[in-house]
């Protein structure tokens, strides 16, 4: 997921919106170059929401599927889990590669009237993120009712002490508040973009100087922006609440200064 967003910020952020407006790096202009920019953005883009609802069917599995959580949470399972939606991705974003002819990535005329491009782009917004939407709540609601259950349980177990604090049932409910955290801040930062992908099925447009104030573009660059933000905030999200990812951030930090202070020395 770390390696996705990154690669996506490179690109996507730095590569393409940072240059377009500021830098000017015309050889990333050209038609070559701007289109595999386009297809690794694609890519990335897919894979880092993709591996976002891997990660979160993996959560499910091992809280609410303990017969399931000791073959499946492996590491050989997770090698091919991730490999198969990489290139399942990579694949999906080749496409485009097709619809570029000219400088700075403009879209071929059939490309806005072609039923073949339209049946694409159909897929693609159903792909992502409209299905990882649904499944991200599905597989957070599961997880939640897993946890109230086997709270009430422990509850009932538990009768003698009352009144004295379950630490168990605290870091569950904790557990609860950031699965409905992440599944809030996925569905609020992709929604603008999904109705934006779905409106704009219905509706032919060019990219001329009268569509760029419409609307329909802004609503697209702001679903753009939010979206692109959902790839720093998922990571942070599911990183920084690993106990052993703090750890590891921790003994990172402690090196480097170390490392800082005997380079001063």
């Amino acid at each position: 997921m770390a390696v996705a967003d990154l690669i996506y910020v490179i690109v996507v952020i730095i590569l393409q919106r940072i240059n377009y407006i500021y830098l000017f790096a015309n050889f990333l202009l050209i038609t070559p170059a701007c289109s595999v920019l386009l297809v690794l953005s694609l890519a990335t883009w897919d894979c880092s929401v993709w591996l976002t609802v891997s990660f979160t069917f993996d959560r499910c599995v091992a809280i609410c599927c303990q017969k399931l959580r000791n073959r499946y949470c492996t590491e050989r399972t997770a090698t091919v889990v991730i490999a198969t939606v990489s290139a399942a991705c990579c694949a999906q974003a080749i496409p485009p590669y097709f619809a570029v002819d000219r400088w700075r990535c403009v879209p071929v005329a059939e490309y806005f009237t072609s039923p073949l491009w339209k049946a694409y782009q159909v897929f693609h917004s159903i792909t992502t993120p409209l299905i990882p939407i649904c499944l991200i709540m599905l597989f957070n609601v599961s997880t939640v009712k897993r946890i109230i259950a086997t709270n009430r349980i422990r509850q009932v177990l538990r009768k003698s002490s009352e009144n004295r604090t379950d630490p168990e049932v605290a870091n569950r409910r904790k557990s609860m508040i950031l699965l409905f955290a992440i599944s809030a801040n996925f569905i609020f930062l992709w929604m603008p973009n999904v109705v934006h992908s779905l409106t704009s099925q219905v509706e032919n447009y060019f990219y001329t100087n009268r569509y760029l104030s419409k609307p329909t573009y802004i609503l697209h660059q702001c679903g753009f922006m939010l979206a692109s933000l959902s790839t720093c905030t998922n990571t942070c999200i599911y990183g920084l609440t690993q106990r052993k990812f703090r750890e590891e951030l921790k003994n990172g930090l402690k090196y480097l200064f170390a490392a800082m202070g005997e380079i001063y020395k």
